[in-house]
């Protein structure tokens, strides 16, 4: 049987067909926008998932709320501890500042016996490129189980026992570089685009603070590590030493030196400025300014050289800051980093801590130093063709430092 239709009925139809397509059509592409903003689409079909609903979908999200999804739904065993640890750390990264972080009580331990200057480890300082997330080599502490086999300044920590490194805190890849004496760590380097492994084993770090020697026969030299507890008293220790030498000119070396604590700075400052002179101004989060003053007459009366690059940071800038201003030494080497904000380490009850920042900090000339860095009166690059170890020779910034005191 064949029905025949008329053009008007034909139109009509057409019509209905095409509103009914276009209606599923835009039910499709909302629904597909409401599962892809809410994840329900995945790249993969082996994947299934389950938009939870209900009356308690309309609550504000919070910690409780949390707990409350993963004790009904997650099937791994929990650790309290861990979650605990894992929320306050969260908690405090969630301000946004690099330099404020929560401890837990192994972390805060390790964190005492590392400015204490004595640690189980390889022998590592090393900093974060904030904007690519590296982790990179500042230096390697003298006779360690890094300096011994090879590592060096700039070299890149790609991999800590094959895990990757870019991408995660500071202070969690020291930790895993960081063990107990005797047991082994794997390393991989990015040394300007060629990966290097290091398979090292961890030993009792004694960090020296401060080391000096008496060049070109009347100079003399003192290289500042960290500022760590007693560093003022081993740098006033080490000039008498070298003084008895009868130098008649001194060079500081704060390169590669990303801190420590304020205190320490603020002791070899007095050393080189008059007495009641401001060494720092701080300002803290109500706008409150404070000064510290010097408390001692001259103690290092002679000319000064200051060697800085861009890993001087922190107490380093603190030193380099106030000296510049006094003009009680001259700068040479390359910017500095630009840490000019002080931290307080708080310890809790449970032996926990957080270290948190409270203050910026000025030169004495109130200059701001934070993001910004010290210049130095004489700006010196390194060789970068020199592979391996500087020697003292090949060291431009030193030689540039030994012809400005000849």
């Amino acid at each position: 049987m064949i029905i025949k239709m008329n053009t008007e009925k034909k139109q009509n139809i057409y019509k209905i067909l095409m509103l009914v397509i276009l209606t599923a059509f835009i039910t499709f592409m909302v629904t597909s926008l409401i599962l892809y903003k809410t994840g329900m689409i995945s790249g993969s079909i082996n994947e299934k998932y389950v938009m939870v609903t209900g009356e308690n979908s309309t609550l504000g999200i919070d910690l409780s709320r949390i707990r409350q999804i993963i004790d009904k739904y997650y099937m791994g065993e929990i650790n309290e501890q861990d979650l605990r640890e894992g929320a306050i750390k969260g908690y405090v990264e969630g301000l946004g500042d690099e330099y404020t972080e929560y401890f837990t009580a192994q972390e805060l331990e390790d964190f005492y016996a590392d400015a204490l200057g004595s640690l189980d480890g390889v022998g590592i300082y090393m900093t974060q490129n904030l904007e690519t997330e590296e982790i990179i080599v500042v230096s390697t502490i003298k006779e360690s189980p890094a300096e011994a086999a090879g590592i060096l300044s700039g070299d890149i920590i790609t991999k800590v026992d094959g895990e990757e490194c870019t991408g995660q805190e500071l202070e969690t890849v020291s930790n895993k570089v960081r063990g107990e004496s005797g047991t082994q760590v794997e390393l991989e380097i990015n040394r300007n685009g060629e990966i290097l492994n290091f398979a090292l084993t961890r030993t009792h770090v004694k960090v020296n603070h401060v080391e000096g020697k008496v060049i070109e026969e009347n100079i003399g030299y003192i290289q500042v590590a960290s500022f760590d507890e007693e560093t003022g008293e081993e740098f006033e220790a080490k000039y008498q030493e070298l003084k008895a030498q009868n130098i008649q000119s001194l060079i500081v070396d704060i390169r590669n030196n990303t801190g420590g604590i304020v205190d320490e700075a603020l002791e070899i400052i007095d050393l080189f400025i008059p007495k009641d002179k401001t060494m720092l101004i701080t300002v803290d989060k109500d706008n409150n300014e404070e000064e510290y003053k010097s408390e001692r007459d001259v103690v290092i009366d002679m000319p000064v050289v200051l060697l800085v690059n861009e890993y001087s940071a922190s107490a380093s800038e603190i030193l380099a800051g106030a000296l510049k201003d006094y003009e009680e030494a001259t700068l040479v080497g390359t910017k500095t980093y630009g840490k000019g904000v002080i931290q307080e380490l708080l310890q809790l009850t449970d032996g926990s801590g957080i270290k948190i920042t409270t203050n910026e900090y000025y030169t004495p000339n109130h200059n701001k130093i934070n993001k910004v860095g010290i210049e130095p009166n004489e700006t010196v690059e390194l060789p970068e063709e020199v592979e391996g170890i500087l020697t003292e020779e090949q060291d431009t910034q030193l030689q540039r430092a030994i012809e400005l005191l000849q």
